[in-house]
């Protein structure tokens, strides 16, 4: 279960908007304009209240002119590679030719997909001497000493 979400309002205005911009833009790719105001308006929000968005959001979303990114309806979507076995995706945003490059990776995983990204996962456990730092042997007389003690009873 997910812990306390700070701005839960905020997050499903948010929501809201992206779904009503990629409505907007399924229902009559001819406008454009109104599915571009909600994306501005959305960024313009989550900008003010100090947001984090989800990075698939923001992924398609072109940042120059708030447009949604759809291929085929706002952008153009094209397979490229680099040197090598490196894949991208690049995005043309239709309306003011800005590109964005995506890693094509299959094994590449986003921080926040990662486990140790979870603050629900992480125990914290009691404070205790580190492991790097061990306790030396005392002698017989007090003083520390490195070296393990040895019975003088041995010989």
């Amino acid at each position: 279960m997910a812990g306390y979400l700070k701005d839960k309002e905020a997050y499903q205005r948010l929501n809201y908007l992206y779904q009503a911009a990629h409505c907007v833009l399924s229902e009559n790719p001819e406008n454009v304009e109104l599915a571009r105001f909600y994306c501005f308006t959305q960024k313009t929000i989550a900008r003010r209240l100090v947001l984090r968005q989800d990075p698939s959001v923001k992924r398609t979303l072109c940042k120059k002119c708030c447009s949604l990114l759809v291929p085929g309806v706002t952008a153009t979507s094209r397979q490229r590679r680099k040197k090598g076995k490196a894949r991208f995706t690049v995005l043309r945003c239709l309306s003011c030719g800005q590109s964005k490059t995506l890693l094509n990776n299959p094994e590449h995983r986003l921080w926040v997909d990662q486990p140790e990204a979870q603050l629900e996962k992480h125990t914290q456990s009691d404070p205790g001497p580190s492991p790097k730092v061990q306790p030396k042997n005392t002698e017989g007389d007090g003083s520390l000493s490195s070296k393990p003690s040895v019975s003088p009873a041995g010989n």
